[in-house]
């Protein structure tokens, strides 16, 4: 996806920005929304540190601005142990639009965020149902996941209320007693509690299928470019990718790529000869790799066998039934 990001005219004309912000503000709010650590999400990892080299500023007054949006404006919220900032109404000018490529960045970078109240910090201003659903999804899942120990931990967590006393600059030191024994059982508390929320749930379901669909989709359109089938044909691409679900194959994925290999193996890269073997397989029934491999090995023909063969006196190999008479003549 495209790296860029959306300011909208509008900006200008907001109450908040209008009357409340003060020069300083406007400019550091305009970085929160278009810096190179932006995400499409609106969430995304970045240090006082840095923020204060890119905009010329000391560390004591981007702390002093963080406050001031964190709770005056109540624009961010800031996580300063894992270093994610979360920018609430980032939906207005970069989530406004849906769609399959960007459902599957949102999901991508979604994966990625350690805090998961922030993911419903930024879900509670979303008004495009079918992005919060998304969003929400994730925050259901780290819910379930959440020991009650964790729960007082984030209860008692005051990051958001007094972000300008830790300095996110420098690492964190300090270490929790028995931590890795922890997560091996908090993972696998996760793991089943995943599982039966699974089976419950058919939305979940539905994410994760759809998500190995657009990985099935890359997987193609990539062995499609990289192997000259014509990189700017978007026609015939689609046309393939349709055979993902309307065919009756046990696997689509994998059929597609066979027929694909062999096209490439008889340098006939088009799409009407790769649609006429996944055509002939499905009239034969071979519905898996495994079976096309079988039929295949059941056409080739017998190998034949060679004449056994015996020397000359000349050197040369003559075939059985052929010898020279060498006593013709002789008496």
């Amino acid at each position: 996806m495209a790296k860029y990001r959306m300011v909208r005219t509008d900006f200008w004309k907001n109450p908040i920005v209008l009357e409340e912000m003060t020069p300083e503000d406007k400019y550091f709010y305009l970085y929160l929304l278009t810096n190179p650590q932006t995400t499409q999400i609106g969430i995304y990892k970045i240090t006082k540190k840095q923020m204060a080299f890119d905009l010329g500023y000391s560390i004591e007054s981007v702390h002093s601005l963080m406050d001031r949006f964190i709770h005056h404006h109540k624009f961010i919220c800031y996580n300063p142990e894992t270093r994610e900032l979360a920018i609430k109404n980032w939906w207005k000018d970069n989530l406004d639009k849906g769609g399959k490529p960007v459902m599957d960045c949102i999901f991508s970078e979604l994966k990625d965020v350690e805090d998961p109240s922030l993911i419903r910090y930024v879900s509670s201003a979303i008004q495009k149902l079918e992005i919060r659903s998304l969003y929400d999804s994730f925050c259901e899942h780290e819910e379930m996941f959440l020991n009650k120990e964790d729960t007082d931990l984030f209860e008692n967590d005051t990051y958001k209320t007094e972000c300008e006393e830790v300095d996110d600059t420098f690492p964190i030191r300090h270490t929790i007693r028995g931590q890795k024994e922890k997560e091996k059982e908090k993972e696998k508390q996760q793991q089943t509690d995943f599982d039966h929320n699974l089976e419950n749930n058919p939305e979940i379901e539905n994410l994760l299928q759809r998500n190995k669909k657009s990985k099935d989709v890359k997987e193609i359109i990539q062995f499609w470019d990289d192997n000259g089938f014509g990189f700017s044909n978007v026609n015939a691409k689609e046309q393939l990718l349709s055979w993902l679900d309307d065919s009756s194959f046990m696997q689509p994925k994998e059929m597609i790529l066979k027929a694909m290999n062999i096209a490439c193996a008889n340098n006939k890269r088009k799409l009407n000869y790769i649609v006429g073997i996944l055509k002939n397989w499905e009239n034969e029934s071979l519905l898996t790799v495994a079976e096309v491999e079988t039929d295949q090995e059941k056409q080739k023909p017998a190998p034949k066998h060679r004449k056994s063969t015996e020397s000359s006196p000349s050197g040369r190999d003559i075939p059985r039934g052929f010898e020279l008479d060498l006593t013709a003549g002789e008496e």
